[in-house]
């Protein structure tokens, strides 16, 4: 009784704290109040957006963190966030390398950031769960390996969850994911807590796999995180950054370039970060540092030329520089990390269908059963339509066979998959209907009935129906088991019969 109302007492101090913390926030922003201006006309190419705001620590990560979620790509930035005063301007376009001019994303940008919004009181809340009674949201780290991805979705399949949107990483033998999902009998959050028992201690137990000597981990909760932070902070406490001695040698020359050295003068360390750019490249390095609890006071990024350049000059939340050699080439190998994570490797696949529950574990097991591992996937359910996108390598290292992505397009429907970014265009095949998703080639028919006799009749009538509805059925590959059992308990009252032969 004591140890529940010592937690009542704390979780009561901890809801205060964060009121009076809002509170202040708010008191902070009524007297500094954020100024936001959008400049269309000075930049001939690209839409200048500067913030000016009182400054805190991961005020930048989520003013990054906003424009990255409008998909815009950021070419230009400066950053200054010396003293008690912030200040960012951001040259960004959108996914066509066009000015932002739709007046509706421009009002978005202003309510985002301006002195209406809410970003800097967000920062604490975006790293953890808020509540969200329409899915539950699971997170998961384990080991990589080929069809993983399909053992995951197949146990969620199995216990009659639906998986509306997933995230999923892999990288250095690692692999994240946050899956939100849902209960196929209510539609909503998984409510029954047998079953939330049940779907963690299966997950960990295909999470774990052979390999004893790393951890595994699945936390399920009714709630939202920022999904792209919350896969940057598992990977980065799950060690990911750690490589062994001697790893990746034949893969150095595509990895990004980190420097860093101390200006003694200044008490900075400066950050120096040359790689091939991407998008949502500065998130993912504003959103290492933030997390390392380095601030980043000064910083220039240019990504218009043949590389992405970006340059910080951070200290430690304490106000040191970086202090030691260990922990210099600590920040190198985090930030190394973090700009590998969402390296798209691989042929990607794009699917677009009506969603249902079991699709994902359908269509991963056709890449699994085909020598195809997903190296990053991206799965969005809008409208009752799935719209996935799957990174896909062989799962022996070689180069992806066309044949076999055409196998895979054939069995799955190739209006249904489709191949983005591939160098040589495919073979062109006959297009397939989309109410021809045989996955696998199987198709089981279960009848309740306890009328002996008549199946190979019954099997006729379906092959007729099907055959008529468009399907090609192979006849010597069709079979039917019979199971009988008569009225009594006894074990040896269950025949089994394999097409007219007794089995046991």
């Amino acid at each position: 009784m004591c140890r529940n109302a010592r937690l009542d007492f704390e979780a009561t101090v901890s809801y205060s704290q964060n009121i009076m913390d809002d509170e202040y926030e708010k008191f902070i922003r009524r007297m500094n109040p954020p100024r936001v201006v959008i400049d269309n006309e000075s930049c001939k190419n690209a839409t200048v957006i500067q913030v000016d705001s009182a400054n805190k620590h991961g005020i930048l990560l989520e003013v990054v963190q906003i424009l990255t979620d409008l998909n815009f790509i950021i070419t230009k930035a400066y950053i200054c966030s010396d003293g008690g005063w912030f200040m960012d301007v951001f040259n960004v376009t959108n996914q066509d390398g066009n000015k932002i001019t739709e007046e509706p994303i421009l009002d978005y940008i202003m309510k985002s950031l301006g002195p209406d919004s809410c970003f800097a009181s967000s920062m604490r809340r975006s790293v953890g769960v808020t509540t969200g009674m329409d899915h539950t949201a699971i997170e998961l780290i384990g080991s990589d390996r080929p069809g993983l991805l399909s053992e995951v979705s197949a146990v969620l399949t199995n216990l009659r969850c639906n998986v509306v949107n997933a995230e999923v990483w892999t990288h250095n033998t690692r692999a994240a994911a946050i899956m939100q999902v849902t209960d196929d009998e209510t539609g909503g959050a998984i409510a029954d807590t047998e079953k939330l028992s049940m779907i963690k201690k299966l997950l960990c137990n295909v999470l774990r796999g052979s390999n004893k000597s790393r951890g595994a981990k699945t936390l399920v909760s009714h709630g939202v995180t920022h999904t792209d932070r919350r896969l940057h902070q598992l990977m980065f406490a799950d060690r990911d950054y750690e490589r062994a001695t001697g790893d990746g040698s034949a893969d150095d020359k595509e990895r990004p370039n980190v420097n860093v050295v101390n200006w003694q003068d200044k008490d900075y360390s400066v950050v120096t970060i040359r790689c091939k750019d991407r998008p949502k490249l500065l998130f993912d390095t504003i959103c290492t540092l933030t997390d390392m609890q380095y601030v980043v006071f000064h910083g220039n990024v240019d990504t218009e030329g043949p590389e992405a350049y970006q340059e910080y000059c951070i200290r430690h939340v304490d106000g040191s520089p970086v202090k030691s050699d260990a922990e210099r080439q600590r920040v190198i190998q985090c930030l190394e990390a973090a700009i590998e994570r969402r390296v798209s490797e691989g042929l990607k696949l794009e699917l677009c269908t009506t969603d249902r529950v079991g699709l994902l574990s359908d269509v991963t097991r056709i890449f699994r059963e085909n020598s195809l591992t997903v190296t990053r996937a991206e799965v969005t359910t809008r409208a009752g339509k799935a719209l996935n996108t799957f990174y896909v390598q062989d799962s022996s290292g070689y180069p992806v066979d066309t044949k076999i992505i055409e196998s895979v397009r054939q069995t799955i429907g190739q209006t249904i998959l489709r191949v983005k970014g591939c160098p040589e265009e495919l073979n062109p095949v006959q297009q397939e209907s989309p109410t021809r998703f045989l996955f696998g080639g199987h198709l089981v028919l279960i009848d309740e009935t306890q009328e002996g006799g008549g199946v190979n009749e019954k099997l006729e009538v379906w092959r007729q129906t099907l055959e008529s509805k468009g399907f090609r059925l192979s006849r010597s590959k069709t079979e039917y088991l019979e199971c009988k059992f008569d009225d009594s308990s006894q074990e040896d009252g269950a025949v089994v019969r394999l097409d007219s032969q007794d089995v046991c």
